[in-house]
């Protein structure tokens, strides 16, 4: 029997909890009672509190009880935690608990609980898109993804924001009893889809200037409204009404990227949604979305997401009823 220990606080984000719950819960249901998941939630606090959608929990136990000893550990996230100070207790525990387990990791922004505890540093992770830079500012040695629904690194498992939670749960039942009763669990749970990791988040992260009529928020409605052109620095330039010697600079400025980095960020966007809602070909999508051929669509996908054009299809495909 796998033993899961989930880490729950005041304002902790309910879906956080109950996603990733309602999937190891789903799959007992398959699964003899010797390879079932025994999950136990854990809090430093006997509770109850409430959660930031106002409902009350009440952790099993309290952490650090000893003689306790998990299979998994992973932590919820909360909308508060990108700026509150960390807990010790908590931390104390992760650093405690984490080096016997076979996985531990977190779901949306519980990432931050774990980079207080050090256990990010030096590995590839993510969280919700919107706190995704704050992670990467707070936990400098950790390498922040921006853009990935889940990601593993080794014993550490990462997810992407909310409903994120329910894709890595997915996936860690995968790994430990095939992508079968995954599927069937994903099912039981309407998912429409069973994303794969390197499939984008919910929120897409091209983000535009504060200001729609500055020169770089010009160039990026432009960009996107002709996404199959050629693009060069005087066109930008002259697109924004500045000199070339300024244009780059300032664009930098205001979209935090520079503009090749959000045009190709553009193409794989423009790409993701012809390749989630067509059945277009790969090279009339890679021709559509300024990629001029699928090999090159594939290297950036490879590069952005992990996965190829072909695979991110696939994650999309109506599940067999």
């Amino acid at each position: 029997m796998r033993t899961i220990a989930l880490a729950i606080f005041p304002g902790v984000q309910a879906l956080d909890v109950a996603g990733p719950l309602d999937v190891f819960a789903e799959a007992n249901g398959f699964l003899p009672e010797a390879e079932r998941y025994a999950i136990t939630v854990v809090a430093v606090e006997p509770g109850p509190f409430r959660a930031s959608n106002g409902l009350m929990m009440s952790p099993d136990r309290l952490v650090g009880v000893p003689g306790d000893c998990y299979d998994m550990v992973l932590v919820a996230g909360g909308p508060a935690l990108p700026t509150t100070a960390p807990d010790n207790r908590l931390t104390a525990w992760l650093l405690e608990a984490t080096p016997r387990c076979r996985r531990y990791g977190s779901v949306c922004t519980g990432a931050f609980v774990l980079g207080h505890a050090g256990l990010l540093d030096g590995k590839h992770v993510t969280t919700h898109w919107q706190d995704a830079p704050a992670l990467a500012d707070q936990f400098p040695a950790a390498r922040v993804d921006f853009d990935r629904i889940y990601l593993r690194d080794g014993a550490l498992v990462t997810s992407a924001g909310v409903t994120a939670g329910i894709d890595l749960t997915l996936a860690l039942v995968a790994e430990d009893h095939g992508s079968a009763l995954a599927l069937t669990v994903a099912k039981r749970l309407v998912v429409a889809a069973q994303r794969q990791g390197g499939q984008s988040q919910f929120s897409p992260y091209l983000t535009a200037p504060a200001d729609e009529t500055s020169p770089a928020a010009k160039v990026q409605a432009h960009v996107l409204a002709h996404i199959a052109d050629r693009f060069t620095v005087d066109r930008l330039a002259g697109i924004a009404g500045m000199s070339v010697r300024n244009f780059a600079r300032v664009f930098a400025q205001e979209a935090s990227v520079t503009p090749a980095e959000f045009i190709e960020r553009a193409r794989v966007d423009a790409a993701r949604n012809l390749l989630e809602g067509s059945d277009m070909a790969l090279k009339a999508v890679a021709f559509r979305c300024g990629f001029g051929s699928a090999n090159r669509m594939r290297i950036v996908f490879g590069k952005r997401l992990g996965l190829t054009p072909t695979q991110y299809r696939a994650s999309f495909l109506r599940m067999p009823s």
